[in-house]
């Protein structure tokens, strides 16, 4: 079988101390998931963007993960007609 790649696109948007990422995962097929993380920094800590971003897109990637489990469980349950109880991301 050959090798797929899948590829996910994260933006991210800061506006003050408030940073948004969105991930999208478009080349599985027939299938877009997107998600979104968000991080802020509190009023009280020195406002770093680098960790803001990080934690945003961890946060995006994680819900995305949760997703791509979710659809994985229907799939499976809609062939075999059975639920699915131990699959966890």
């Amino acid at each position: 079988m050959p090798t797929e790649t899948w590829h996910v696109r994260v933006s991210i948007d800061t506006d003050g101390r408030l940073t948004r990422a969105e991930a999208r995962l478009e080349d599985k097929p027939d299938t877009v998931l997107v998600s979104e993380g968000t991080a802020r920094a509190n009023p009280s800590d020195a406002n770093v963007p680098d960790i803001g971003r990080e934690l945003a897109v961890a946060r995006a990637l994680s819900e995305l993960s949760h997703q791509l489990v979710h659809l994985t469980v229907q799939d499976i349950e809609s062939r075999t007609h059975r639920p699915v109880r131990h699959l966890k991301p």
